[in-house]
C-alpha cells in the first residue's frame, strides 16, 4: 500500500491524548487508516473522530485544521501519511 504525506501534527494535549492536525495536502476523513512518524515515533490507527471547534466533522481537507485522538503520544511536526 502506498502512504502520501497529508499533513503533521501542529499541537498535542497529552492529558488527554488529543493531536491538532493540518492537513497540507488531499483530505483525512473518519475511517481513514493513518501512520505518524518521526525519529522514535512511528505507529499506525484509524481515524475514529474528528472535531473543529469542539463540533463533529466526518472529514477536513487541505489548509484545514482539527483536533484527533491519537493511540500514542505525539510532538509538534510529527508527519501524518494517509495509507
Amino acid at each position: 500500500m502506498a502512504e502520501k504525506l497529508i499533513g503533521k501534527v501542529i499541537h498535542y494535549f497529552d492529558k488527554i491524548g488529543v493531536a491538532v492536525v493540518k492537513i497540507d495536502k488531499g483530505n483525512l476523513a473518519v475511517g481513514d487508516t493513518i501512520h505518524i512518524l518521526r525519529g522514535e515515533r512511528d505507529f499506525q490507527q484509524q481515524v475514529e473522530s474528528l472535531q473543529v471547534e469542539k463540533e463533529q466533522v466526518n472529514k477536513i481537507k487541505s489548509g484545514e485544521e482539527a483536533g484527533m485522538k491519537v493511540d500514542q503520544p505525539v510532538k509538534p511536526g510529527d508527519a501524518i501519511y494517509k495509507i
